[in-house]
């Protein structure tokens, strides 16, 4: 109920409580080289603070009309919310994928040290570097 709660939500019920403006993205990959080709641009470009690559997992799932079984690396990003359309554009340029999974998920919560870290580590949008709506340098 209560994750319920928070995620229906908007700003004008949040009654004193305030929802972070951090995201952790998941994309995956079938390979380690990508992982980090990817990882490594985003955190230079300070797009993203952290991007953690998991060991491979066993993904299963349906593909022009077959189910299929693939050995896949799992990359977790952490962000800002207003930088998730410059930073999606630039997976979907890097990515060897035809339909790259990449999911945006809301941090609600957190060590406010932390929460506090990813803003200190990521560029602004508004900065010289990130106009949202545009292409992202590559």
């Amino acid at each position: 109920m209560y994750l319920h709660r928070i995620l229906t939500r908007s700003p004008s019920n949040l009654k004193g409580e305030e929802l972070t403006d951090k995201i952790l993205i998941l994309v995956t990959s079938s390979n380690r080289r990508e992982c980090r080709k990817i990882a490594k641009h985003l955190v230079e470009k300070r797009w993203a603070a952290c991007v953690n690559i998991t060991s491979p997992v066993r993904s299963i799932y349906r593909w022009e009309g077959k189910v299929e079984e693939a050995r896949e690396f799992v990359l977790l990003l952490k962000s800002t919310r207003q930088l998730f359309p410059t930073i999606r554009k630039a997976i979907i340029k890097l990515h060897s994928y035809k339909v790259p999974e990449v999911i945006c998920l809301p941090i609600l919560d957190g060590s406010q040290a932390f929460l506090h870290w990813i803003d200190e580590s990521v560029k602004h949008p508004g900065g010289a570097d990130v106009i949202p709506g545009e292409e992202p340098e590559m």
